[in-house]
């Protein structure tokens, strides 16, 4: 029996790495997902059965109907129990059941028990805490917090603890920052009794939502969907090492929109593609740089995106259908500009067309024999249009993807491949769901204190009161906490705190979220936590941090587009919204003028049009391209200097767009 301790990180398509860069690539995963034990005997047995029984019940409760409360205090403890079993403490007690590890499991354990059998009882006391009800609070905040260690770091709960000093001694800070401060009395039920910390929204995603996603993953894993989507995207693309750069971005998209991983879809494709990539010129560092984006766009692509499109769902109280019908022009935007790179490298390295690579099948047939694993892009939304909810949607999907495995042998969902793929489908979440509880942390300190709407003040207040200026520091903040945490918590830490000064001014409530997601997204390639392009740099033998540079590069064009959902009053078109007044003609021109700007931005990134441009041209198309995408900057800064405005931005970046490249077409190349 496979179990769930002797799974890797790395994704099966990867075998075709050699055994030191696989080490490497595993190495890096571990440093930002934890290193994780690969027990033998009983204790394997044991991780076997509790991630058979995590995956079962959250089935289960999909089908039927389990208290929310319940639901979330039996997650938490399933995902408590498993992360200190599988998890050690370090590296050097790795493979090894240490006696510290047995006692957090019988802490967690006791905690998870008094809170559920306290029921109703229990909250209706967090007002007024009885002893004991805080020291099994503390017990779960250092519970969660060392959970959140273990599996993605000392950062995360670095900012949580933070955040608890803030609400213990806040009222010590000038304004206004400071608050009325709050003793251990009222702030621990809170965050750990109360649905407003550690079991608020965010869990409640995990538990209903996040984890039935990743057993659909782990489901469309063994089943062979992921390698037949790299085989058919090179395939499709005639096999040809001179196409190396456009099938990236067509099987980043079909493996992205199922996975959800970055850095799985990176490490999948890097694997196959990276030796015919080098091939016809690719540098290690620019092929590392263009894996790592095209492992982005999984984070973004539906049907799946990221665990925090679930979060934007709940948060804003709409379907995941309405996620994922604005993510749809922003996706295809998106991977419109990494084509868009991908062509303008094809000619800044003069790549001649080449023989195929030796693959034994045409898309064609590939597409007769395993057609069935393309229907996971399309069944989950199908289910959602008939008017089933998230929930079972997914669960139906599963089960669609398992049945129809069986019309080929070799795919067919085995009893062996349905406990493999139960088991990775919980152990996968824990490092998700860990990150959701130690966030709630974040979230329940943040609205106790009001510290999101003193944050929003004083974030307009330094911007003047300009929308444009306000959303290039929002920008920045979500950055900035990118750097230090992954996606899902940059967009929590984010949604309580930068969202409310976007909103306060004017802004769609959406249009705002979806602002902080594609900004939370840019922590997947932003040191330290560039788990992407190192591992990507692990395969292409380039240095980490300069394949990260040039992972910017080619993802810069797409992600200046989301300025145009909070600054330009027809911007929420984008994500297929209408402000009143909007008629889909006004949709189809800011679609338009949105793919003009990231062509020019990417022609400006790469310094490639119809020949090598001089930096002026440069320059100059980036002046273009901002002018299509993100006017506001441009004829903010203008005003704000000299006090003129541009008239018709957009037009003016149309026609000194066309100017330049006629220039470019006419002018002889050197």
């Amino acid at each position: 029996m496979s179990t769930v301790n002797e799974q890797h990180h790395l994704p099966p398509e990867a075998a075709e790495l050699d055994d030191r860069t696989a080490a490497e690539v595993e190495a890096l995963i571990e440093q930002e997902e934890g290193a994780q034990n690969r027990f033998r005997g009983p204790l394997a047995i044991v991780g076997t059965l509790l991630a058979l029984a995590m995956s079962s019940f959250h089935l289960y409760a999909a089908v039927d109907i389990v208290p929310t409360m319940y639901m979330r205090y039996i997650h938490v403890g399933f995902v408590l129990v498993l992360t200190f079993l599988l998890f050690p403490a370090a590296r050097r007690f790795r493979n090894r059941l240490m006696p510290w590890d047995v006692a957090l499991i019988a802490a967690a354990l006791f905690v998870m028990h008094y809170i559920i059998t306290g029921g109703d009882e229990l909250t209706d006391r967090a007002i007024f805490p009885e002893p004991m009800d805080l020291v099994v609070g503390w017990g779960l905040l250092v519970l969660v917090l060392e959970a959140a260690r273990r599996t993605t770091g000392s950062i995360m709960p670095g900012i949580s603890i933070a955040f608890l000093l803030y609400a213990f001694f806040g009222n010590h800070l000038p304004a206004p920052w400071t608050h009325q401060g709050y003793d251990s009395e009222r702030l621990i039920p809170h965050l750990t009794i109360t649905l407003e910390g550690i079991f608020g929204t965010a869990v409640d995603v995990s538990s209903s939502l996040i984890i039935l996603f990743t057993i659909f993953g782990a489901v469309l894993q063994v089943t062979g969907a992921g390698k037949f989507f790299v085989d058919f995207s090179f395939a499709l693309m005639g096999g040809k090492a001179s196409s190396a750069g456009r099938t990236v971005v067509l099987s980043s998209f079909l493996l992205g929109g199922p996975s959800g991983s970055g850095v799985a879809t990176t490490v999948t494709l890097g694997s196959v593609a990276w030796p015919m990539m080098k091939r016809v010129g690719y540098s290690p560092h620019d092929a590392g740089g263009l894996l790592a984006a095209g492992g982005l766009g999984a984070i973004i692509s539906p049907p799946v995106l990221g665990a925090a499109a679930f979060l934007i769902a709940e948060f804003l109280k709409i379907s995941y259908l309405q996620v994922i019908e604005m993510a749809i022009i922003p996706t295809v935007l998106y991977y419109a500009g990494l084509l868009f790179m991908v062509e303008l490298d094809q000619r800044a390295l003069g790549v001649k067309e080449t023989g195929k690579e030796g693959f034994a099948e045409s898309a064609g047939e590939l597409f007769r024999k395993y057609w069935f694993h393309l229907t996971s892009l399309v069944s989950i939304v199908a289910f959602l249009l008939v008017g089933y909810s998230a929930t079972l949607s997914v669960v139906y999907a599963t089960a669609v993807a398992a049945a129809l495995s069986w019309l080929r042998r070799e795919c067919a969902m085995t009893p062996r491949k349905a406990i493999t793929a139960l088991e990775g489908g919980a152990v996968q979440v824990l490092n998700v769901a860990a990150t959701c509880a130690c966030a709630g942390i974040i979230v329940g300190v943040v609205t106790l204190t009001g510290l999101g709407l003193k944050f929003s003040e004083i974030a307009i207040r330094y911007a003047g009161g300009s929308l444009a200026l306000t959303a290039v520091y929002t920008g920045l903040i979500v950055w900035v906490i990118g750097l230090a945490v992954p996606v899902t918590a940059s967009y929590i830490i984010s949604a309580v705190i930068a969202a409310p000064a976007l909103i306060k001014l004017g802004v769609p409530d959406f249009a705002a979220h979806m602002f902080i997601f594609y900004y939370a997204v840019l922590s997947e390639v932003s040191p330290p936590t560039a788990l992407s392009p190192f591992a990507a740099a692990a395969i292409t033998g380039a240095g980490p941090y300069r394949t990260t540079l040039m992972a910017w590069k080619y993802t810069l064009p797409a992600f200046v587009l989301p300025f145009m959902f909070v600054t330009d009053p027809l911007g929420v078109g984008l994500l297929l919204q209408r402000a009143p007044g909007m008629t889909w003609g006004d949709v189809a021109w800011i679609t338009t003028l949105a793919t003009l700007g990231l062509g020019l931005l990417a022609a400006a990134a790469q310094g490639m049009g119809f020949r090598r441009m001089a930096g002026w041209e440069r320059w100059a198309l980036a002046l273009a391209g901002t002018l299509l995408v993100f006017p506001a900057a441009v004829d903010g800064l203008l005003e704000w200097a000299s006090g003129v405005s541009i008239p018709a931005p957009h037009w003016a970046g149309i026609v000194l767009g066309a100017v330049l490249l006629t220039f470019q077409r006419l002018r002889p190349a050197r």
